[in-house]
């Protein structure tokens, strides 16, 4: 059949035609041709219309595509949208309507040439094109309709790194390096892998390694948020190696309460031991007997605890609203 004997021939808004209105169900008709294997794909009739587009797009997109056997571009079209809709892997559906034998639906959508295709969501149509559009236009088109493509892998990497974290928090080093260690062997230059592997070993005790990790990292990475603070925390353990017997440290606050420089050091010690409430506490207690003692140097040493401990952190919150009754009372 030409184009001149196309009954549904004819120009015109397909945007226009979105605000149409369709009755569905009105009257029973078999299947033209027998669905394509997969659930993806499927044809419709007028008495399925409303369960197989009106109510499954309220699931998700549907994408309608209304074809006639003669139609010469509708053959063009049906493979290809087939195609991408399932490379799309579910995002969309794609349902086909045969308009010589069900010609109601596309005639109450104002639909004037074929191939047409419509996209319902959320019960109603939303959008569409006409005429058999190139691979990436439809691609477009779904993108439009169903959102971006996840990215599979990174998805499994967001999720290994928060089970990762989850492990780390309860103490479980083993799964958290072996987490860690997977998203390295997927994504090499993974900050947040690098970090999390090196404060497994912080926690294991093995400080040399945990230096090995973060060694001979690119510029760019090393100024990562995640690993600065693991270089930091690195630097306050082995600056706190050199600070002496926190119990002589003790005895000395002990003996003379006002001895910050002695306080200054076991907020350090307490710190790598994780009793962050309490090497808090000795900084804040500097600062609220002498703001002057080495250049206010208890206030730049508590804002270096915090950079490692992170913003969200209890013990961050906690010292925070304490170093802000001290500044501002």
């Amino acid at each position: 059949m030409s184009g001149s004997d196309n009954p549904y021939a004819g120009s015109g808004s397909f945007g226009n035609q979105m605000t149409a209105t369709a009755s569905y169900g009105a009257t029973p008709a078999q299947a033209s041709a027998k669905a394509p294997a997969t659930d993806l794909i499927k044809d419709t009739t007028t008495a399925t219309f409303a369960r197989d587009v009106i109510d499954a797009s309220r699931e998700q997109p549907i994408l309608v595509d209304f074809w006639a056997p003669w139609c010469g571009p509708c053959k063009q079209l049906t493979p290809v949208i087939e195609k991408v809709v399932t490379e799309a892997g579910g995002r969309v559906k794609l349902v086909k309507m045969n308009i010589d034998d069900h010609p109601s639906i596309a005639g109450q959508l104002g639909i004037q040439s074929i191939p047409a295709v419509v996209a319902f969501s959320g019960g109603r149509p939303i959008d569409g094109f006409m005429g058999a559009v190139p691979e990436s236009q439809i691609r477009q088109f779904i993108e439009k309709i169903a959102g971006p493509v996840v990215d599979d892998q990174q998805a499994q990497i967001e999720a290994a790194l928060t089970d990762a974290k989850a492990f780390l928090a309860a103490g479980d080093l083993e799964n958290a390096a072996g987490l860690y260690g997977a998203v390295l062997q997927a994504d090499p230059d993974n900050a947040g892998a690098i970090a999390g592997l090196a404060e497994c070993m912080i926690q294991a005790g093995d400080i040399e390694q945990a230096r090995e990790v973060l060694s001979d990292l690119p510029e760019e990475l090393a100024k990562d948020a995640a690993i600065a603070a693991v270089l930091k925390k690195l630097s306050q353990i082995e600056e706190a190696r050199k600070l002496g017997d926190p119990v002589a440290l003790e005895q000395q606050l002990a003996a003379d309460p006002n001895d910050h420089e002695a306080r200054i050091k076991l907020a350090k010690i307490r710190n790598v031991e994780g009793d962050r409430e309490t090497a808090a506490d000795h900084l804040l207690t500097v600062m609220k007997r002498d703001r002057t003692f080495q250049d206010d140097g208890a206030r730049r040493e508590l804002l270096q605890f915090f950079d490692v401990w992170g913003p969200m952190d209890p013990a961050t919150l906690s010292a925070r609203r304490k170093l802000s009754s001290i500044l501002f009372s």
